[in-house]
């Protein structure tokens, strides 16, 4: 096995990265929020979640607050699971 293995292609751009890091110390994130924490657009976040929630790695809640819609976003356990894994990986990449 190689060093690389067990490294998560899923996680490999720095905008899943950001939303599961995100994710792992918050319950819920509406999409707001997580836009701006990661400074991407509307289209560019869309696009990341739906990927990641093709592959169960977060649910999407869609609910109306008032008039307005709101988009929320949180880790599955299998989510959690991969991308602690994923780390771990990263982790041992960098020990002497």
């Amino acid at each position: 096995m190689g060093i690389i293995d067990g490294l998560n292609k899923d996680f490999e751009s720095r905008v899943r990265l950001g939303m599961l890091s995100v994710l792992m110390v918050n319950d819920w994130v509406d999409f707001n929020e997580m836009k701006q924490l990661l400074k991407v657009t509307d289209g560019n976040l869309a696009s990341h979640a739906a990927a990641l929630e093709k592959r169960e790695y977060l649910v999407v809640k869609k609910e109306f607050v008032g008039k307005k819609p709101r988009t929320s976003y949180s880790a599955t356990p299998l989510g959690k699971a991969a991308f602690s894994k994923h780390l771990d990986a990263l982790e041992k990449l960098m020990r002497p």
